[in-house]
């Protein structure tokens, strides 16, 4: 037994902790293994509020099945990020439960059969300069919606033809929206444009798409990187679920 559960199972008995303030310390370090390849923390969703997602890259199919049937036992929902098409076939094929896949965004959401959804709480907007990159962008819409938040999207937005960006940032200030997250590759200039004309973070998204010395992102994130614009906050790139989760707990907590 873990000796930090012995010892928070002997406060309790001897009356230096309550039942309630027990359940909360359990909540920070509960895992369970699965074979010898996987230590699940199966108390993220409990202790973070955002639902565990699992990388399919370099796993087996019979591997990503078990963990996320193990995953289904401790929670609602289980997103898979980076799911190959025969991975999502397997998946499909060998849970019960719903499964939900996006081919553009190779995001895998499971949710457990019987489980509502969560409640609906702040909104959040999802912007990508191109069409190329909206596949990063996916990633962050399936994290916000599996957090039970709104959200408003506009893709092909990009700076070579600003003109285009207007009416969706107009549409998600109607909408109330708590943040923006806005995927960009090439040079990466779309997020700082956005930060300058909105008063709500943004989280910027570098993608790796472009031509040449910098296209694998590393362009667009220098770019972001050495913005002036004051608001704008950047993840790693093409890393769309931690931009999807860090949008939502800021709309989450902005609308408690």
């Amino acid at each position: 037994m873990d000796p930090s559960l012995e010892e928070l199972l002997a406060d309790v008995a001897a009356g230096r902790s309550s039942a309630a303030d027990a359940a909360d310390r359990l909540r920070r370090f509960g895992y369970s293994a699965v074979g010898d390849y996987a230590r699940l923390d199966v108390s993220r969703a409990a202790r973070k509020g955002v639902p565990e997602v699992v990388f399919a890259e370099g796993k087996t199919n019979e591997q990503l099945l078990a963990i996320v049937v193990r995953f289904l036992e401790h929670g609602p929902v289980v997103l898979c990020s980076r799911v190959s098409p025969e991975q999502a076939e397997a998946l499909a094929g060998g849970v019960r439960d719903e499964v939900d896949h996006d081919e553009r965004s190779r995001v895998v959401v499971v949710r457990r059969a019987g489980s509502p959804p969560p409640q609906e709480r702040g909104a959040v907007g999802i912007l990508a300069a191109g069409t190329s990159d909206v596949a990063a962008a996916g990633e962050a819409v399936a994290m916000c919606r599996a957090m039970g938040v709104a959200v408003v999207t506009a893709y092909d937005v990009g700076v070579a033809g600003l003109h285009r960006l207007a009416a969706p940032l107009e549409e998600m200030r109607a909408a109330g929206v708590s943040a923006l997250v806005v995927a960009a590759g090439m040079e990466g200039a779309l997020p700082s444009v956005v930060a300058g004309l909105v008063d709500v973070p943004v989280i910027g998204l570098p993608t790796s798409t472009g031509y040449g010395f910098g296209g694998r992102g590393e362009a667009a994130l220098l770019g972001m990187l050495q913005s002036c614009s004051p608001g704008l906050a950047v993840v790693n790139i093409d890393n769309g679920i931690g931009a999807g989760a860090t949008a939502a707990l800021i709309a989450r907590r902005a609308s408690a």
